[in-house]
């Protein structure tokens, strides 16, 4: 590699640093896109979309060169694998916080692992159920055999997951890969929107219903959250402790550090893999996440847990999803995506029915006056969109997050990352190999093994309740 290339590649991500930019102003300017909180990565990639090559070809009015277009293709493929690597990073390290019983925790833990994983399922089971039955009536639609996963993938996982799913198709050897991520990107752009859009229509009717805990008045978030920004210093949040001293090195380049050393290793066992189990199908992310998750234990064995801040570690990340959302936005196969516009449409509008019914039915009978609709509309919006959308939701219900919702939420999906380092494996496998059938019926596999989970959590809490009631 010359000095040239590595110059093209930098001005190459200097130019979707600038469509970055360009999604922010608009976010804090456009009413429409303040309103439904869409991401400056989302906007940004957008409009480098609608102005590029990728939908006018030659005649477009930024003709961006085709190196340009390779690089930023490929530049998700590379950038997710650290931001999942970083998921176990700093995990039980976090120094306070209020301790309940192992007997306390372990109902609100399992149901909030069952139901929310109930909700993610619901959608993999539709989108590969939608697959199936248009396959059956007009098989000249030509769906390819993994169509319907990117309706969680993009739901449940948002954007990042959705740009992830390239990089694992790809890794599989499936010719469709970018398609499918273009796909996917779609579903999470529809699950951000609709997700904030029906979120605050839900909250509005549980706050005259009576169901809202912190509610007085209309809910309605502050002006600074919708636009992204505040120009009041003191308000502004700080990113992170310190850890290190930067005389000896930068407390970032420690964190940056971890995460490509977990990433690089990441590779090359699973270049090894390749050799030793030929038949063994997983994306390098999640030997990065294994890794991680050996590298967090030595670290707490160590003692080393005054090194790693999760705020810091957030930050990286996010800044590397920014760059890798934005990109994958503007090289969107748009052409071969619209002939796949109206299953689509289909797997989206079941989509959001079926996750709403299972979610805010099933929280407000098991959790009733514990804060049930909080914990529904939390996992609601975490399950159409992202994390932040899930607290941004509870945010307008639950101002100051005086809820436990919060605590209890990240336990539970703790859990669920657990169950997935022996769910995933095969999952994967499935998508590399198996057929549209297989992986709808596995699915439904996934979504009762959860929802025993869900069922133990609430016999727990029963029992719980009825020891409380005789005391």
């Amino acid at each position: 590699m010359t000095s040239a290339v590595l110059q093209e590649m930098l001005i190459a991500t200097a130019v979707v640093g600038v469509f970055l930019f360009i999604g922010a102003f608009l976010r804090a300017k456009v009413p429409l896109f303040r309103r439904w909180m869409l991401p400056a990565s989302v906007i940004g990639g957008a409009i480098g979309l609608l102005l590029g090559p990728g939908i006018w070809g030659a005649g477009a009015p930024l003709p961006f060169p085709e190196d340009w277009m390779t690089f930023w293709a490929a530049l998700p493929v590379v950038l997710i694998v650290p931001v999942f690597a970083a998921a176990p990073l700093g995990m039980f390290m976090e120094p306070g916080g209020k301790k309940r019983g192992f007997g306390e925790m372990l109902p609100t833990v399992l149901l909030m692992t069952g139901i929310f994983s109930l909700g993610g399922s619901i959608q993999y089971i539709t989108g590969f159920g939608v697959n199936l039955a248009i396959t059956a009536i007009s098989p000249e639609t030509g769906l390819y055999r993994t169509f319907g996963r990117e309706l969680g993938t993009g739901f449940a996982g948002g954007h990042g997951t959705a740009t992830a799913l390239g990089s694992i198709l790809q890794d599989f050897g499936l010719p469709w890969w970018q398609t499918s991520q273009g796909v996917a990107l779609t579903t999470a752009t529809i699950g951000l929107v609709g997700g904030m859009f029906f979120g605050i229509i839900l909250i509005n009717r549980a706050m005259k219903r009576g169901e809202t805990h912190y509610l007085g008045g209309k809910g309605e978030l502050p002006r600074d959250v919708q636009q992204g920004y505040t120009k009041e210093i003191g308000q502004q949040k700080s990113i992170g402790r310190e850890t290190i001293y930067s005389s000896s090195i930068e407390t970032f380049t420690v964190h940056i550090g971890i995460l490509f050393l977990a990433s690089g290793l990441a590779y090359l066992l699973s270049r090894q893999m390749r050799v030793w189990i030929p038949d063994l199908f997983l994306p390098v992310w999640f030997y990065a996440l294994l890794i991680m998750y050996v590298i967090n234990f030595f670290m707490l064995k160590l003692k080393l847990n005054w090194i790693v801040d999760t705020k810091v570690k957030s930050r990286i990340t996010g800044s590397l999803s920014d760059f890798a959302i934005t990109a994958a936005m503007m090289t969107m196969p748009i052409k071969t995506i619209t002939q796949f516009v109206v299953p689509i449409i289909i797997m989206c509008v079941i989509g959001f029915i079926s996750t709403y019914f299972f979610t805010f039915p099933l929280f407000r009978k098991v959790f009733k006056d514990d804060f049930g609709f909080e914990r529904a509309i939390m996992s609601w919006g975490v399950n159409t969109g992202v994390m932040i959308t899930g607290m941004t939701l509870l945010r307008v219900c639950d101002p100051e997050y005086k809820s436990p919702v919060i605590s209890d939420f990240s336990m539970g999906f703790a859990l669920m990352s657990i169950f997935s380092l022996v769910i995933s494996p095969i999952d994967y496998n499935l998508l590399a190999k198996g057929s549209t059938a297989t992986n709808f019926f596995w699915n439904i596999g996934v979504f009762v093994f959860y929802a025993v989970v869900a069922g133990i959590g609430y016999a727990l809490l029963v029992r719980n309740r009825r020891k409380g009631t005789q005391n």
